[in-house]
């Protein structure tokens, strides 16, 4: 499963601009082609897996598009004098979220890959596509907003999570939402640490995902 935070939080990485030339700016249509780029260039526990994927788009088509084509809350991408660098995307509402694209993202998509099974190596994103998954009710009852980040090495290292994140829960908090939760990989210790100074809990430890959350009302 993707998760929120597959290469925003590397302490290793250091950028190869300066930090001035690094923009956060909101996320339009004009944008997706870099960010579909930064997706499948994170989507290896931060490195490129273009050469995982017969489809490049497939990635961007499940985890970028239906956020920054609903345009609805905060989507945000990161920019250099290169492009698209990163982006923080997001939704208030889960299930508006996967109801709007339900009607609106997945038809297309489902007639462009009629066949799960055509390419090994996509099967199962384009099953997502046909079968999207749908959080528990429980978690988005009690935390209905969700959000995923991602940054290209070039990014990292200049502390753009933590600045990505907190504008979120910031704009959260001013729209009256209660509550976000996240979906991390349990490898990843530095992300789930990094979760937690920023007030986030974890929720749930599952063998592929640790499920974390963060109540803004309190």
């Amino acid at each position: 499963m993707r998760t929120a935070d597959q290469s925003a939080l590397s302490s290793t990485a250091r950028p190869r601009y300066p930090v001035a030339m690094l923009r956060i700016e909101p996320a339009s249509l004009h944008d997706l082609p870099g960010a579909y780029r930064v997706c499948i260039g994170t989507a290896r526990q931060g490195d490129d897996a273009t050469d995982l994927h017969g489809d490049r788009d497939l990635l961007g088509h499940v985890y970028v598009g239906p956020y920054v084509a609903r345009g609805q809350g905060t989507q945000l991408v990161v920019v250099d004098e290169a492009g698209v660098c990163g982006y923080l995307l997001s939704t208030d509402d889960t299930d508006a979220h996967h109801d709007w694209a339900e009607a609106h993202w997945w038809p297309a998509l489902r007639a462009r890959y009629p066949d799960p099974e055509a390419d090994p190596r996509d099967a199962w994103l384009v099953r997502q596509i046909h079968q999207p998954p749908r959080p528990p009710a429980e978690l988005v009852a009690e935390y209905p907003a969700h959000l995923h980040i991602d940054l290209l090495a070039r990014a990292r290292g200049v502390g753009l999570g933590r600045v990505l994140i907190e504008r979120l829960l910031g704009d959260l908090r001013a729209r009256g939402v209660p509550a976000v939760h996240l979906v991390s990989d349990p490898a990843n210790t530095n992300a789930v640490t990094f979760y937690e100074h920023l007030g986030f809990t974890v929720l749930a430890r599952l063998p592929d995902d640790t499920v974390m959350g963060l109540h803004l009302d309190r």
